[in-house]
């Protein structure tokens, strides 16, 4: 299976605070790939700092813009606006921190670097000034801003995507036609895993939803009126814990300079598109009926 590995525009704001704590912003949501602890990993990273130094917040529309959640493109656009906006941060930190009075005065960017989350004199780790350090020393916190977007002309010259290949094994009764999960393994190519707990978790989830998807989940209108008849939790059938057995989730990370800053590609789709076609391949060959339409009854596998 593949997905395009999409990117959209978007912003995010970085703020040091006097306290040695870091305040970040951005009109994202988090729909339950955790949203809230991918962002902090990303701006502790940049800024050298424990991820408890780091708060996330999101959900508001006066926080800088972002897109909306969907598409695979959020950890892509948001992460990486967040990446600047840390850039950004310590570039005002080192100019504070070089103003006459400082310990730091008088050397120029090439003197200086940052390390865990400190601005030193390069290779002297003994000469150096923390972000609290600075904001304390200037009087007020830096506050920086980020924005992030793909170049067109990456877009126009790369195909980016992130791709994946699942593997389903089911087990069907020859007499009265059911269809029972008994494995799926998928293995994704999605670029740099930033957390790798959070992203084989929503694999899990993708996945479970693509056997709804091959097997159970269907919407029925009314032909009089178009209504759906079965919208209730009563008559759509959803996967349950019954439904679903051994699923396994394996990621084969790459390296791709081209795909966004940080090196990610889209998790959300590709983790669903792919379960159920491997799970149709898998009736085919315990019956070697094709079925060609979704979600598989139990006449499909019978041929009535």
């Amino acid at each position: 299976a593949t997905y395009p590995a999409f990117q959209a525009p978007a912003n995010a704001l970085v703020r040091l605070m006097a306290d040695g704590s870091v305040e970040v912003e951005a009109a994202a949501s988090d729909m339950g790939p955790g949203t809230y602890t991918s962002m902090t990993q990303v701006a502790a990273e940049f800024l050298g700092l424990p991820t408890d130094r780091i708060r996330f917040r999101l959900g508001r529309s006066d926080y800088p813009e972002t897109p909306s959640h969907g598409g695979s493109w959020t950890m892509a656009s948001v992460g990486s606006a967040i990446r600047e906006a840390c850039f950004e941060a310590q570039a005002q930190a080192a100019a504070r921190a070089t103003q006459p009075g400082s310990k730091l005065h008088g050397l120029l960017a090439p003197d200086l670097e940052w390390a865990n989350g400190r601005l030193q004199r390069r290779g002297d780790p003994s000469q150096g000034l923390s972000y609290q350090d600075i904001v304390n020393g200037s009087g007020s916190p830096i506050e920086a801003r980020g924005s992030a977007q793909r170049a067109q002309e990456l877009a126009e010259k790369y195909s980016m995507h992130s791709f994946g290949a699942v593997l389903a094994e089911v087990a069907i009764d020859p007499d009265v036609g059911t269809i029972r999960m008994r494995r799926l393994v998928g293995a994704y190519g999605i670029g740099r895993v930033v957390n790798p707990l959070l992203a084989r978790s929503q694999c899990t989830g993708g996945m479970i939803g693509g056997i709804g998807m091959a097997l159970m989940e269907r919407t029925v209108l009314d032909a009089r009126d178009g209504r759906p008849v079965n919208a209730h939790m009563a008559d759509y059938l959803m996967p349950v814990n019954l439904d679903v057995h051994q699923l396994e989730a394996h990621f084969v990370e790459e390296v791709d300079p081209h795909v966004n800053p940080l090196g990610v590609k889209g998790l959300g789709e590709i983790a669903l598109v792919g379960t159920a076609p491997a799970i149709a391949n898998a009736v085919f060959h315990a019956t070697g009926k094709r079925v060609r339409k979704l979600p598989i009854y139990i006449e499909d596998v019978l041929g009535n």
